[in-house]
């Protein structure tokens, strides 16, 4: 594994254990992960603590870079599960705002990229011939959606680069105050974002557009989100602090893809 590769699953392990940590703290899922139901099942905060220790534990194998191709898999496929029987009902039964507005569907987004991002690191550190990891039914499922990882990210970043264009002020507002050109600097990220998608889709110039990807969101962490989790850490449950580490994981999962696509061993 070089070192883009291995870099982007240490930002990816941390900002997803800082969130397992999160949650724990609040007894309470991450909005990102699963939604908040009007009426909890019963044990939910059980439930969570649960999940947070299945992150965790999926991120020390990561962190570990032993034996991290099996738990990727079914980190991938535990978000994938969550998106489909937490998100996607949530966004129909419960939310009450027009489905066909793209700004309410930021959080199913940002989970289908996590568990993208999850196949992503799957692929990055496959053992030659997946020796051992196919002899359950599960594992051998989840192989076959290894290769839409990348898929899944870059449809996110697609959609946050048109949320850009469609809401522009908004995320200019979200530009620090001494930096100029607020408006510039949001259509250039727009812009950004939709390339960087389309490239790693059709696979036309991957390792640069994921690898410059990978810098400009951790920009954004360092300059955007990390101010102002540092100033309201606990602000509707943290919130700013999931949102700065989902910054974190995302500039991971584009330096994971731009990693294995320089080694040329991956297998998506």
């Amino acid at each position: 594994m070089n070192i883009v590769t291995k870099m982007g699953c240490i930002f990816y392990a941390i900002a997803t254990a800082t969130i397992a940590v999160q949650q724990m703290f609040y007894a309470d899922f991450c909005p990102i992960f699963f939604p908040p139901w009007p009426n909890p099942i019963p044990g939910y905060a059980l439930f969570a603590y649960l999940f947070s220790l299945t992150l965790m534990a999926a991120c020390f194998f990561i962190i570990r870079d032993k034996n991290a191709y099996v738990p990727s898999l079914l980190l991938g496929g535990l978000l994938l599960l969550m998106l489909f029987l937490g998100q996607v009902p949530w966004e129909y039964l419960v939310f009450p705002h027009k489905k066909t507005h793209l700004g309410v569907w930021g959080l199913p987004l940002k989970e289908l990229a996590w568990a993208g991002g999850a196949f992503c690191i799957a692929g990055a550190v496959a053992p030659k011939g997946n020796s051992g990891c196919t002899k359950f039914l599960t594992v051998r499922f989840l192989e076959k959606l290894v290769p839409f990882g990348p898929l899944f990210f870059s449809t996110t970043m697609i959609l946050f680069g048109v949320c850009h264009i469609l809401y522009t002020q908004g995320i200019a507002d979200m530009v620090p105050a001494w930096i100029p050109w607020h408006f510039f600097w949001t259509y250039f990220s727009a812009v950004a974002l939709i390339a960087a998608g389309v490239s790693i889709i059709i696979r036309v110039w991957i390792r640069i557009s994921s690898l410059l990807l990978g810098i400009m969101i951790f920009l954004w962490f360092v300059l955007l989100h990390i101010p102002g989790a540092l100033k309201y850490p606990f602000a509707d449950k943290g919130n700013l602090v999931f949102s700065a580490f989902s910054a974190l994981a995302f500039s991971g999962i584009a330096l994971v893809i731009a990693g294995a696509n320089s080694d040329k061993k991956i297998v998506y």
